[in-house]
């Protein structure tokens, strides 16, 4: 594994700049115990069956999964579970700005070169037991990526050595990825982003992942006014979709 240095600042929520990370910069703030909440509903959602690999998609794009993801992993790996962060949105990848990597060896590079081996992915971040995979270059054939065999066996080996996998997928509305993810993991999270995401968007979002047969464990509504201070002002809530 390679010891990444501390970063500095995650302020802003953009390709070039990261996510905006409440649970590092703020740990006992009001936001940070709404992940908490998201962790601890996850957990409890199928109680005979343990969750070990997450998409976290969203219908349409801006509606915070990134953040969402980031900081649900950071909740998972402060309980003490092993966790994997795998930046799974090959066309508008976040993680290793968020993270502070320069030009990272990542996803891409591990499915188009045979030469490199799932150990020369992973980085360990200053949050104590959380891992990443970056992204790393933006192919020209992202979906044919996230549905190759390579990419398949080693979502399966990953399952043997975390905890918990988070992958951070594209959009469902915009292309087929998250479809793909979908289908290979334990469940499927959708963000829906307050006075943004609109209602028929979601249920298309919701069929597509439905009609792939794919799980969905619940929602997480983002950017919720409901009072919360904070850092940036995020308020959400985890729940169980029929």
């Amino acid at each position: 594994m390679k010891l990444l240095k501390k970063h500095k600042h995650l302020e802003t929520n953009s390709m070039d700049q990261g996510v905006k990370m409440i649970t590092v910069s703020a740990p006992s703030s009001v936001n940070t115990e709404q992940f908490n909440t998201i962790r601890t509903n996850i957990e409890f959602s199928n109680v005979d069956v343990t969750t070990k690999s997450i998409v976290m998609t969203s219908a349409t794009a801006s509606e915070g999964k990134s953040t969402v993801a980031a900081n649900l992993a950071v909740s998972f790996a402060r309980q003490g579970k092993k966790v994997l962060l795998v930046d799974a949105d090959l066309r508008r990848p976040t993680i290793n700005a968020t993270f502070s990597i320069k030009n990272p060896v990542g996803l891409t590079n591990f499915l188009t070169e045979h030469s490199i081996s799932a150990n020369d992915i992973f980085y360990k971040t200053s949050v104590d037991n959380l891992y990443i995979i970056p992204s790393g270059p933006i192919p020209p054939n992202p979906s044919e990526l996230i549905g190759s065999k390579r990419m398949e066996s080693l979502i399966v080996a990953l399952q043997d050595a975390f905890d918990l996998i988070i992958y951070d997928a594209p959009p469902v509305l915009s292309v087929t990825d998250a479809q793909i993810l979908a289908t290979k993991v334990d469940g499927t999270i959708l963000v829906v982003r307050e006075n943004k995401a609109e209602k028929e968007a979601v249920k298309q979002a919701v069929s597509l992942i439905r009609h792939v047969h794919a799980k969905i464990i619940g929602t997480v509504l983002n950017d919720v006014d409901g009072g919360a201070t904070g850092y940036y002002g995020y308020y959400g809530y985890y729940g169980k979709e029929n």
